[in-house]
């Protein structure tokens, strides 16, 4: 995650877990909440850009054991008071660089991070996230669509055609945020040779992409 990322995720830490008490949202997130739980039952699950533990609070009682990584520790600390289960644990670490060993984890997931994964480094993050997983493992990617009404809007696109909003916090600071918004099918090729039964969903305001990571 770069600075400017980290500096905004630190500092809406507290607030973040408004943006899922939105009324339009409820009725996705209602099925959401049901349905990823039962993607991951048994598993020793690695949770990328977890956050506030929003999603880890679902996850944690199905599974086998998680470990949540995220970049800040401002967010890391609301989800250490959140989530309690005796087989969660949270670490400060580098979705680029991820701090454990090839194989470690039989299941991924990140929800609302890889909108923000830059289009030159997709193809990295996704390679060394198949690093730490076994051959076979399930992996899920959660995130939303640009709602033109709902979202802010688009400031600036650069020259990679990374799109960037400018998000303003409580406190009225204004940051300067990459969110992408890709479709299918840029999703889809973008996990060509790394993974096998690619699925696409649709959640209203949301998309799903799972896959299950291909033999080296």
């Amino acid at each position: 995650m770069d600075l400017e990322l980290r500096k905004y995720y630190a500092d809406r830490a507290k607030e973040y877990d408004r943006v899922y008490h939105l009324p339009d949202r409820q009725a996705d997130l209602r099925a959401l909440e049901q349905w990823l739980p039962q993607q991951f039952v048994g598993a020793r699950l690695l949770e990328i850009a977890c956050g506030t533990g929003y999603w880890t609070d679902f996850l944690a009682p199905v599974v086998d054991s998680l470990v949540g990584v995220d970049a800040s520790a401002e967010t890391l600390a609301v989800a250490q008071a959140k989530v309690k289960s005796p087989n969660v644990r949270f670490v400060v670490g580098d979705a680029y660089d991820i701090p454990f060993a090839p194989g470690t984890f039989d299941a991924a997931f990140a929800g609302f991070w890889f909108s923000h994964v830059p289009r030159q480094r997709q193809q990295e993050f996704l390679e060394g996230l198949n690093l730490a997983l076994e051959p076979g493992s399930r992996v899920v990617l959660l995130d939303n669509f640009f709602a033109e009404v709902k979202s802010s809007p688009i400031v600036e696109t650069d020259s990679h055609g990374n799109t960037f909003q400018a998000r303003k916090l409580e406190n009225g600071a204004v940051h300067r945020v990459l969110k992408n918004f890709p479709d299918e099918t840029a999703l889809r090729g973008l996990v060509e040779g790394l993974g096998h039964d690619v699925a696409y969903h649709r959640f209203g305001y949301y998309w799903i992409l799972e896959y299950r990571r291909n033999d080296p």
